[in-house]
């Protein structure tokens, strides 16, 4: 069994950017939708992804990846302001992800509030909330028949995963952020067991590569002290969190180890991160070996000796620019507003204060300008700023760089890789440089890289295997065996079975439905015998346990005689019984007006009482069969034909020329007459033209039907005795296979000897 379905990626967001991430996967009916994110460049409406595009009622699951608002502040709009609760749909994220989430979109809600452009209120968040199902990293979790989907840990921040997703027997491997390596406290990205075939994946840094860790942490604490010694302020703008807190156990650690730096504050402006520490504690097994030592010895990583939260108080921002040398956390980390911002501008103007970015700043935001080092920039009050504050850039990002992303995509081995959540210029290096490595090893692998609203198709050819179990599997098939069972389907994979382990394996049970049809006729049991074996060859006849007559057709359908005219058609139903029990009614139906049951049960122009219901092996002779089939031969092309016998009671042999005393067979058309003398074959008629034509029709059912001589040779003292006479001569029997009239050639015929029969099997 084999097909080509097609795989309909479309991109509502993250298509040739960063932002916004939404892809929706189309595959055999099922729908599923991985991330539903805002962008941070924008605000309202135009933050969201294109959702106009798609009729969520038809969505059947949403996977959140993690709690980051690039990839889940879309969420609560989606659920609570389309038609996405009039369909089945379910929204799956892993337990810490919707713990997190919960605080992000209530500091969200609270810093969109105050703007006229909200996209949603707080009580529609607290519902979207209530509706979301956490899971388990390595949980296979089936939300409908055909899809399941298993979350695997992707590094990146808390809680965050990728979906290996099977839709119908496809895989795909939808990575969101991830990260290779292994920082302070997460572990660096899996890698499914499982092969895809379609593996979709980030390219936020395309071919950039980053310096190592220990370098980059080297290099990070070496610049924060050096601004301290000179008298600055540290600002280091980064989400509440997720990398906030790689960066804090970094500080807190470098700290410990210089005493000089226990007077300088290291400030977290964020209550959102103080509320979020109780989650990172709750999760310490999700997290690295490191983490879950230092807690298994009581010393717990997140409680920092060095580092404090800011209460928050108004006018917070500017008794800290004013104060003494300082390091601060400050969300959010595209510094678009908030307190990175207002410190920002506090301390631009000030070459003794340094800026370090942490991570990766999409493209239209501030940190992503400053990081040209402008001379100014605009206030979010008016006016220009003067820029003399120190910029550096360090990424602590949790993404993957060039040989971290493509070393993955290479293990991962997919038929297919799609490149998302990167801007244009970036992706489209990382496609050109991995298309080249795939080239020089002659290796077919397709790199796509969809824009926004463009859907991707692509077709695989895939064989549908059927597994046997069970009775089946106990002993392995030779080659040239045939295997039979039932084929059972369920949620696209197909099993084969011993009918008797369909209950154990399958949980079904089976059963035989046995159907009844009884039928008034007013004909006899022979001659319903004698259609029957016309039409279907030779039937059993017996008598059932009941003491019923009882003809058994095709070994499948029982005809009983249950009472005087009246039959009964019993058969155990299946697809082809119940067809051959539909031939047999129709045919035992039409019995009555059948124009050879009318022929046979005609005696009028008979001079003996033949019984044509008598059974054909049993009671009649071979000749009288022939003579039946001629007289019907001619029957189709005069209509009605008279049959003449001689009578067997009578002892005087006839006279010479007498042709009543010999068979015959009378034809009229319209007011002319022939008649055909069944010894000599002969026809005579006043009717010349009549004569010629029954002449030459009688040739041919002569050919059709074979020679009657035999039954007729000497003088016909009955037929019986004609048959007894022909049974003492030498017979050669040929058939022949064929179209009906088939000429047949050979064998020449000696009088009063050796008589050819020619069956005919049509």
């Amino acid at each position: 069994m084999s097909d080509a379905p097609t795989l309909s990626i479309t991109l509502l967001g993250a298509g040739q950017e960063v932002g916004r991430s939404c892809c929706v996967l189309q595959y055999r009916g099922k729908t599923i939708v991985c991330d539903a994110g805002v962008h941070p460049a924008y605000s309202g409406m135009a933050s969201l992804p294109f959702i106009d595009e798609l009729d969520w009622s038809t969505v059947d699951a949403l996977l959140i990846t993690h709690f980051h608002l690039d990839h889940a502040a879309a969420l609560t709009y989606i659920t609570e302001k389309t038609n996405f609760r009039d369909g089945k749909g379910k929204v799956y994220m892993t337990h810490p992800t919707k713990a997190l989430h919960k605080f992000m979109m209530q500091d969200f809600v609270r810093m969109s509030s105050s703007s006229s452009d909200a996209l949603f209120s707080p009580m529609d968040m607290a519902m979207s909330l209530a509706f979301i199902i956490p899971v388990s990293v390595h949980q296979l979790i089936t939300p409908c028949p055909g899809i399941s989907f298993t979350p695997y840990h992707a590094g990146h921040v808390l809680g965050a995963c990728m979906f290996l997703i099977d839709i119908a027997g496809l895989k795909i491997l939808y990575t969101g952020d991830y990260s290779r390596e292994e920082d302070r406290h997460l572990v660096k990205a899996e890698l499914p067991p499982i092969r895809p075939d379609v593996l979709i994946v980030e390219s936020t840094y395309g071919v950039q590569s980053l310096e190592g860790r220990p370098e980059k942490e080297l290099r990070f604490t070496t610049l924060v002290h050096s601004i301290i010694r000179r008298g600055g302020h540290v600002l280091l703008p980064t989400f509440a969190l997720g990398r906030a807190q790689e960066l804090l156990l970094i500080l807190d650690e470098y700290w410990k180890k210089h005493p000089d730096l226990h007077n300088v504050p290291i400030y977290y402006a964020s209550g959102l991160a103080r509320k979020s520490m109780a989650v990172y504690q709750t999760y310490i097994h999700t997290m690295n070996s490191n983490i879950r030592t230092r807690f298994a010895k009581r010393d717990n990583p997140f409680v920092f000796k060095y580092i404090s939260n800011l209460p928050q108080p108004r006018g917070w921002e500017k008794r800290i620019a004013e104060g003494p040398p300082c390091v601060v956390l400050a969300s959010p980390g595209f510094m678009q507003s908030g307190p990175s911002r207002e410190l920002f501008e506090l301390w631009a103007p000030d070459s003794r204060n340094g800026l370090i970015i942490t991570g990766y700043s999409v493209e239209g935001t501030l940190a992503r300008d400053i990081m040209t080092e402008p001379e100014e920039f605009e206030s979010t009050k008016g006016g220009m700023i003067p820029r003399k504050i120190s910029v550096a850039y360090i990424s602590f990002s949790a993404h993957v760089d060039y040989s971290q992303n493509s070393e993955f995509i290479e293990l991962v081995k997919a038929q297919h890789v799609v490149l998302v959540h990167g801007e244009q210029t970036a992706m489209a290096r990382l496609r050109a440089a991995m298309t080249s490595r795939y080239k020089e090893r002659d290796e077919d692998v397709k790199i796509h890289t969809p824009r926004n609203l463009e859907t991707l198709n692509l077709s695989f050819r895939g064989e549908r295997v059927a597994k046997a179990i069970g009775t089946l599997a106990d002993t392995p098939p030779r080659p040239g065996d045939v295997l039979s069972g039932l084929l059972v389907s369920k949620d696209f994979s197909y099993t084969l079975l011993d009918p008797r382990d369909l209950k154990d394996f399958a949980g079904l049970s089976t059963c035989t439905v046995t159907q009844r049809q009884k039928i008034v006729l007013g004909v006899r049991w022979e001659l319903v015998r004698w259609h029957l074996e016309g039409m279907f060859g030779q039937v059993e006849e017996g008598i059932d346990k009941e003491g019923i007559p009882t003809m058994r057709v095709m070994g499948a359908i029982d005809v009983k005689l249950s009472q005087e005219h009246e039959l009964t058609l019993e058969w155990d139903s299946s697809a082809s019984n119940d067809m051959l029990a539909d031939s047999t009614l129709a045919l035992i139906t039409g019995i009555d007006k059948s124009p050879a049951s009318v022929k046979l049960t005609s005696h009028s122009h008979s001079h003996e009482k033949l019984d044509p219901h008598s059974h054909p092996h049993a009671d009649r002779p071979e000749s009288h069969i022939r003579l039946q089939r001629l007289a019907w031969f001619l029957e189709a092309h005069f209509g009605e034909v008279e049959l003449h016998m001689p009578d067997p009671s009578s002892q005087e042999e006839p006279e010479q020329g007498e042709d009543d005393n010999e068979p015959s067979l009378l034809v009229r058309l319209d007011d002319a007459i022939a008649q055909i003398n069944l010894v000599s074959l002969t026809v005579s008629s006043p009717n010349e033209a009549l004569k010629k034509r029954v002449e030459s029709v009688l040739d041919m059912a002569v050919t059709t039907v074979g020679s009657l001589q035999q039954a007729f040779v000497s003088k016909p003292v009955g037929l019986g005795a004609g048959v007894e006479e022909a049974e003492k001569t030498k017979t050669e029997k040929i058939e022949v296979e064929g179209e009906v009239g088939a000429e047949v050639v050979g064998g020449e015929e000696e009088e009063d000897s050796d008589v050819e029969i020619l069956e005919v099997h049509d």
